[in-house]
């Protein structure tokens, strides 16, 4: 179908994408190209437009329909233990899959990240960093783990260490991993958490890590909180379940990251 005299504007034709996007879930430049008659550029150009507006998710070749992100309300470490934990343990299997002898990491604070401290007990000649209490907690008794603190502040909501002395405390490192728990991730607002000097601290986890695996039930998708930690793109690997939507496995792919998936059921 072409639609050349009925779109004679620019924000008919964007409107008419919008529609189009509503409709099919995805569009490709080609396609649309063709059906307004304008060039591949202007139509890049319509697309990128609509993704700054949180509208679309540009993909290779097009673009998918933007779902608008829910806000996440914060919850205590206390009622977040048991949700989807059969997930979280399957998760937390896959990420000690990749701790080798020789390994230095980061577990951030959270309740997937304790179900990984938890998988440790039998790893040989690695050194672990936490911000968080309870992580600190589940490898005790894990004598062959070298465990690090970050001290600081203590949030007691959530367990974790933050502030200028924890951000400090990571400056004489460099780490192998960081496993990056997640409040919230969305393509387009990218992972956030609910406190700010979390995200802070987050953030210079970070920059202290080769690589960046956050670990997440899908339940997390689509949300987001309130301060963002870094873009979705800066992941590495994203360790989460099958109940992933096509669309945003796609997404996650497009952005260069790596998915490793366990079992949902």
């Amino acid at each position: 179908m072409i639609e050349k005299k009925s779109v004679r504007s620019t924000s008919e034709r964007r409107e008419k994408i919008i529609s189009l996007l509503k409709s099919q879930g995805a569009v490709q430049v080609s396609d649309l190209a063709a059906r307004f008659q304008v060039s591949t550029v202007t139509i890049r150009g319509d697309l990128t437009f609509l993704e700054k507006r949180g509208m679309a998710t540009r993909a290779y070749g097009g673009a998918l329909i933007c779902q608008p992100p829910t806000m996440a309300s914060e919850r205590s470490i206390e009622a977040k233990q048991t949700e989807h934990l059969l997930v979280k343990q399957r998760i937390a299997q896959q990420a000690a899959s990749m701790i080798t002898a020789g390994s230095t990491i980061i577990l951030d604070s959270g309740t997937t990240t304790y179900e990984i401290a938890l998988q440790l007990g039998d790893k040989q000649d690695i050194i672990v960093m936490t911000n968080g209490m309870n992580v600190a907690n589940a490898l005790l008794n894990a004598s062959a783990v070298e465990l690090l603190l970050t001290g600081g502040h203590l949030r007691r909501s959530s367990q974790s260490f933050y502030g200028s002395q924890a951000e400090l405390s990571l400056d004489n490192y460099h780490f192998d991993m960081l496993f990056l728990g997640v409040d919230g991730l969305s393509l387009t607002q990218g992972v956030t958490t609910h406190h700010e000097n979390e995200a802070r601290m987050n953030r210079r986890m970070c920059e202290v890590s080769k690589r960046i695996i956050a670990v997440a039930d899908s339940s997390k998708f689509n949300r987001v909180g309130l301060h963002r930690i870094i873009d979705t793109a800066r992941i590495d690997v994203l360790i989460t379940d099958t109940a992933i939507s096509d669309e945003m496995r796609k997404g996650l792919e497009d952005l260069g990251v790596e998915l490793l998936l366990v079992d949902h059921t």
